[in-house]
């Protein structure tokens, strides 16, 4: 229950940190913003790490997981960014969001045991993340180049965060909580700075974004940090999967602040989502 309560805590900040995206962009390049968030959470990351201490058991076991697990989210951003950038959010948020399902089949791998009844509570999560995306009155953009191109796009990006996830939570196993984040940060600043060179995105924040900036580092840093720490919890699977209500919550938060519409099509989905939810929950 503490590590779904984990995730659900990571989905409200990644939420938080999504409206905030939307609101500053509006409609502008993520990567800039992107390479700004991964610079401010690293610089909230980087003292507390020495403060806290833990780096003493950051041997190969831990770091070799932490640096893997950098480039998993540098690969899901990169996966991300392309899919969006390629179709409509209606074609590709359903592969995008089915990273649930990828984290439980890791979960399955490592030899946990995984019941029907779980299977089905996160294929009802996932399914109404994707309906939640499709029913909206939004991203009904033109298709631009290959579909199978942005569908692999989506791929990519869904492997990426499940990978991501799972990586993280073994450094955590291995080794200390903050100092994992420290080495998994850096490792994603350098390579979203990578990303942004091959893009020729410019690399200077919008003025007076700033202060904005740095408090999506730390939300940021804060929704995969308790991903990371869960993995030292019973069922770490879970956090990866209750992060995934981040879509559904910036949904919700952009509808109170944004005074955007949610279809009532959409509300099925919703219902779905928390259902799934409280399903896990009572494992």
């Amino acid at each position: 229950m503490l590590s779904l309560g984990f995730g659900i805590g990571a989905a409200v900040s990644w939420a938080v940190h999504d409206l905030l995206v939307r609101k500053l962009t509006q409609g502008g390049a993520l990567l800039p913003i992107l390479l700004a968030v991964q610079a401010a959470a690293l610089c909230m990351l980087v003292v507390p790490s020495f403060w806290v201490g833990g780096w003493g058991a950051m041997g190969w076991a831990a770091v070799v997981p932490a640096v893997l697990a950098g480039l998993a989210y540098v690969a899901g951003s990169g996966g991300l960014y392309q899919a969006l950038s390629r179709a409509p959010v209606r074609l590709v948020a359903p592969v995008l969001g089915s990273y649930p399902m990828i984290s439980l089949g890791i979960a399955a791998v490592q030899g946990r045991e995984v019941s029907a009844v779980e299977w089905l509570a996160v294929v009802g999560i996932v399914a109404g993340i994707s309906w939640v995306a499709m029913s909206g009155r939004g991203g009904h953009g033109a298709l631009r180049g290959s579909l199978m191109a942005a569908l692999g796009w989506a791929v990519v990006g869904a492997v990426g965060f499940a990978v991501t996830f799972a990586l993280s939570q073994e450094a955590t196993r291995q080794g200390a909580e903050v100092p994992a984040m420290v080495v998994t940060r850096g490792v994603a600043l350098v390579g979203v700075l990578v990303l942004c060179v091959v893009y020729g995105a410019r690399m200077v924040p919008v003025r007076g974004a700033l202060p904005v900036l740095m408090g999506m580092g730390l939300l940021d840093a804060l929704a995969l940090g308790l991903v990371t720490v869960a993995g030292g919890l019973p069922h770490p699977e879970y956090a990866a999967v209750a992060s995934a209500l981040f879509g559904v919550l910036t949904i919700l938060l952009a509808r109170r602040f944004l005074a955007e519409k949610v279809a009532l099509a959409q509300w099925a989905g919703i219902a779905v989502v928390f259902a799934g939810i409280a399903v896990l929950a009572l494992q």
